[in-house]
């Protein structure tokens, strides 16, 4: 057994997003301040069987362990096996030269077969004595056969990463026995909060993040998860945990509302409040 000091040592070595308490006092310095999601916004785990998609350092994966699931699985597969140090400093190198990136590259240049962004999620499954099970694989064309369906899916941080929001919680919908909690990056926009809007970035103008594609409305979610295939939607976490921008106008509203004045739609609101934060939602089948 290490010792609290080579328990820290070990941990700071590698490379972390959550803070997981792997015991004796130390907690790893996750790069994420959260929020994160607790026992709260999750529905009932005991007896449950869990996937986890983009387990990435396995924090979800060995919370629902702890929550009484009674089988997970820790699915990754863009996160454990890019070189994220080589491909940042790509995109920083795109971002300067105002270049969208190839993202080609992800899975050709940067791709390391030894999977060193799962270092962490071993090292924490190791010393939290875990049962959790690692699958690497690519959720958004893998062989859904493979994976199989289970009673819980977590799909937390995951969508507005996904160039086809449609087509990836069709596929989510397929693994899904009961429930699936989704949780993404949302747009509030005041004044039209029954519109399901998408917001399209094609660079890095959202979070400095090349990988950060469409984010949605509380609506746009709904809506998707209808087409989807979902029975229904509960709300966790709405726009109501949302900061407001204030009186200022959103400098990426003002086409909106000229295209909904063009559109003659019945007294149109100033649109003069913009808000993004993290939604969570649960996805019923």
């Amino acid at each position: 057994m290490l010792s609290a000091e080579e328990l820290r040592a070990r941990a700071d070595s590698l490379g972390w997003f959550h803070p997981i308490d792997l015991g004796q006092g130390v907690v790893t310095r996750g790069l994420s301040k959260g929020p994160f999601l607790g026992a709260e916004e999750l529905p009932d785990l005991t007896g449950k069987s869990v996937l986890d998609i983009g387990a990435w350092d396995g924090y979800y994966s060995f919370l629902a362990e702890r929550l009484g699931a009674a089988r997970v699985v820790a699915l990754d597969h863009y996160v454990w096996g890019v070189d994220m140090v080589a491909r940042e400093k790509y995109w920083a190198a795109c971002a300067q030269r105002g270049e969208l990136p190839d993202h080609e590259r992800d899975t050709t240049e940067f791709w390391r077969p030894e999977l060193p962004g799962r270092r962490a999620f071993d090292f924490a499954r190791e010393v939290l004595n875990s049962k959790v099970e690692p699958m690497v694989a690519d959720f958004a064309t893998v062989d859904l056969d493979t994976v199989g369906r289970f009673d819980v899916v977590l799909y937390l941080g995951v969508l507005y990463h996904m160039k086809e929001p449609l087509r990836a919680l069709e596929r989510l919908r397929k693994v899904t026995k009961e429930v699936a909690v989704i949780e993404t990056q949302a747009i509030a926009v005041s004044g039209v909060e029954e519109l399901g809007l998408l917001q399209f970035f094609a660079g890095d103008e959202f979070m400095h993040d090349f990988g950060n594609w469409y984010i949605p409305s509380l609506e746009a979610i709904r809506q998707l998860v209808r087409a989807a295939g979902f029975s229904g939607m509960t709300t966790v976490v709405g726009p109501e945990s949302a900061q407001w921008s204030g009186s200022k106008r959103h400098p990426r509203l003002a086409a909106l509302r000229r295209a909904l004045q063009r559109s003659g739609t019945p007294s149109p609101v100033d649109h003069q409040r913009c808000a993004y934060y993290r939604a969570v939602v649960h996805a019923h089948v």
